[in-house]
């Protein structure tokens, strides 16, 4: 959809193509992470205890329009910019995946009061990562293909569970007869093959929001099911402001090691999507100052959400990828994005419409999302060369993350602080293969491993 432009204006962020491509081009970018945005939300306040099926959803709601609010004010940052943070390129930002692993065992069981350290740890997490962008050309020796490549396997691996266990009924279902029936893999089912029947057969918007219109078709079949709550949307007001500290603060020493480690990786996936943005589609190397103004955008919008309630954020790769399909680099479409963000963060009518839907629909989009996670894995694993010293390398820290995560009683002697983090599959595999890359000295001449 890029109308009467030329190459050159296409591939300039600072064209703005006009209101006609750029309002249907922006709600298109906000349609393919919506998803994706507010999922960890739901993940949290669900593991905290005060998600589905909860008597009252109101701290689940916050957090949802949180989720949409400060995505919206950090992707203006990345957008217009803000000083030194901010690309000034067309850079959606979203609730990071990453930070799943490490919030999931600090909040478990602990309900809202558990939600203060977490924002605590983003807050200072959020500062540190802004901090690093001063040196985002230092630190990407440390995270080669192959380290990167492994912490984003790991996130997917870590998070599998939570899909299937969504698919069959959720945590409040366990242990009932319900837990698993066909009803609920059903609703699962419509929403995984609507999806992938649209990524791989629809064209422009239909592929772009296919997990976004898969979890419409399964809500439709749930609702034919009578499995559709909508008292809910008729509870929750139409304006929610953001209230400073609105779930109080917490220090917890393991959450914030856990933040600012993650934060770390978070900082490379962002020089990642600039990269592409810029080598992809503008068909030029980025810049340091776009470089600079991506690592620091991430972490100051990570740094003010946290204050008001919202999960960290990052660059979202899927809209690096729509822009590689449009063709269109303007970073005003996304702006005009970023403002429908804002819109929805501020009504929690729309929080509340997000919670109607049944969990295990919800299940079938997530295992979608998180199966793509270990997917674009993969993709940046293929370009490790696989000498021996790499094979070996991967092989240890994946071996100990995810044994650990298994059976996380094996540390149980260890501090609360140290436990956690060990326990939590992405930071141990990030450690052990950061050290073994760096010491490990490099094969003098590639070559294939053999058997």
């Amino acid at each position: 959809m890029r109308g009467a432009m030329t190459p050159a204006q296409a591939r300039d962020p600072d064209y703005f193509p006009g209101f006609a491509v750029a309002i249907p081009l922006g709600i298109q970018h906000v349609l393919a992470m919506f998803v994706s945005n507010m999922t960890p939300a739901i993940i949290v306040a669900g593991a905290a205890g005060f998600g589905y099926g909860s008597k009252d959803p109101s701290a689940m709601i916050y957090l949802i329009q949180m989720s949409m609010l400060f995505a919206g004010v950090a992707t203006l940052i990345q957008t217009v910019g803000v000083g030194r943070a901010g690309a000034r390129l067309p850079l959606v930002q979203g609730t990071s995946f990453a930070f799943l692993p490490i919030m999931i065992p600090i909040v478990a069981g602990q309900g809202p009061a558990a939600i203060g350290a977490l924002m605590t740890a983003a807050l200072c997490g959020g500062l540190v990562h802004a901090g690093l962008s001063a040196f985002v050309g230092r630190i990407r020796f440390a995270l080669p293909p192959i380290v990167t490549g492994l912490v984003v396997l790991m996130i997917g691996i870590s998070l599998m569970r939570i899909g299937v266990q969504y698919a069959a009924g959720g945590v409040a279902a366990q242990g009932s007869a319900a837990y698993g029936a066909g009803s609920s893999w059903l609703l699962a089912g419509v929403v995984v093959a609507v999806t992938l029947g649209l990524s791989f057969y629809g064209r422009g918007i239909w592929s772009s929001a296919a997990v976004l219109i898969g979890l419409g078709a399964g809500y439709g079949v749930a609702a034919a099911l009578g499995k559709v709550s909508l008292a809910p949307i008729d509870a929750a007001g139409w304006v929610m402001l953001p209230s400073p500290f609105h779930f109080g603060y917490a220090v917890s020493a393991s959450a914030i090691a856990g933040f600012v480690l993650m934060g770390f990786i978070s900082a490379i996936e962002s020089i990642g999507a600039v990269s592409a943005i810029c080598e992809g589609t503008a068909r030029r190397p980025a810049t340091d100052r776009e470089l600079i103004g991506a690592t620091c955008a991430d972490g100051v919008g990570t740094a003010i959400g946290a204050v008001f309630g919202a999960m960290p954020n990052t660059s979202f790769s899927q809209n690096v990828g729509l822009i590689a399909i449009t063709g269109v680099m303007s970073r005003h479409i996304v702006t005009i994005g970023a403002v429908f963000l804002l819109l929805c963060g501020l009504a929690p009518k729309i929080g509340a419409a997000i919670i109607t839907i049944p969990i295990e629909v919800l299940g079938g989009g997530v295992i979608v999302m998180f199966g793509m996670v270990a997917s674009a894995a993969l993709a940046i694993l293929s370009d490790v060369a696989w000498t021996q010293r790499n094979m070996l390398i991967f092989g240890v820290a994946l071996s100990v993350a995810v044994g650990l995560q298994l059976e996380p009683a094996t540390v149980a002697h260890l501090p609360d602080t140290l436990r956690i983090l060990a326990t939590s599959g992405v930071l141990p595999a990030a450690v052990i293969a950061i050290v073994l890359n760096v010491l490990v000295p490099a094969d003098p001449v590639a070559h294939p491993a053999t058997a």
